[in-house]
């Protein structure tokens, strides 16, 4: 299958319309790729630190922009509803949302709707045709205050009652070596995944976002270098994100 498959999806108004998936999605476009079974160790990996502390909410970021956190996100998420899991994939980046594009998808409700309007989540929520065990929650209407947002009480109320409606909710946030939102919402989940691109993160704001979520007590599960470039048998690959290799740190080791 190539990088971009035609596909149909229901809207929210039950009719179906023509999309393309966006080749981000590589969990989900080509299982057998290494990419996929990059995310498909990591999914193990994380099942392996839910023996003692059990993780059925994590949060993703990065230092800066444009590292790779929302395809983190997107095919971390698809490789658990592989495995039979109920998963729930939030937008919690309030500022540039990625994940809705890359489904194809309209950020029409979402977060927002729910935080300040007070609609009900479920009639939020957005199916995957690809995978029933996957839904989506988009970002809904990029707000002045996202900080306030998602620093709020209403959201830790949110997050605490969509983990008790789905085995694994995963959210995307923003980066947390810029802006405080990332930690904000990194603290009210059971672990917090922290994505460096490779030559491209600096390493100062990397410290400086690792101790954002540390100052408000959230756990670190470990962190994901993407972007990685490899030579292999004399030939020269590099795909669009490589996640090939993998840094796992439990935080007990820290």
């Amino acid at each position: 299958m190539g990088l971009f498959g035609r596909k149909t999806a229901k809207t929210q108004g039950g009719s179906r319309r023509s999309r393309r998936l966006s080749p981000n999605l590589i969990s989900l476009l080509d299982p057998k790729a290494p990419a996929s079974e990059a995310y498909r160790t990591l999914r193990n990996n994380i099942s392996y630190v839910g023996i003692d502390q059990k993780v059925k909410t994590i949060s993703v970021t990065s230092p800066g922009p444009a590292e790779g956190k929302s395809t983190t996100c997107a095919n971390l998420a698809i490789t658990m509803a592989q495995a039979g899991k109920r998963v729930l994939l939030m937008e919690a980046d309030l500022r540039k949302p990625k994940v809705h594009k890359y489904f194809s998808l309209p950020n029409d409700v979402g977060v927002t709707d729910i935080l300040v309007n007070d609609i009900p989540y479920e009639s939020a929520l957005k199916g995957i045709n690809e995978l029933p065990g996957l839904h989506l929650l988009c970002a809904g209407f990029l707000p002045p205050n996202p900080s306030e947002i998602l620093d709020s009480r209403k959201m830790a109320d949110l997050v605490a009652q969509l983990k008790l409606s789905y085995d694994l909710v995963i959210i995307d946030t923003p980066p947390a070596g810029q802006l405080a939102d990332g930690a904000s919402v990194g603290k009210l989940t059971d672990g917090v995944l922290l994505v460096l691109a490779s030559g491209q993160s600096n390493i100062d704001v990397a410290r400086h976002a690792k101790a954002n979520l540390e100052n408000v007590g959230a756990r670190i599960l470990g962190v994901i270098l993407t972007k990685i470039n490899r030579k292999s048998g004399g030939a020269y690959y590099q795909r669009y994100y490589n996640y090939d290799r993998y840094y796992y740190e439990n935080q007990s080791e820290n």
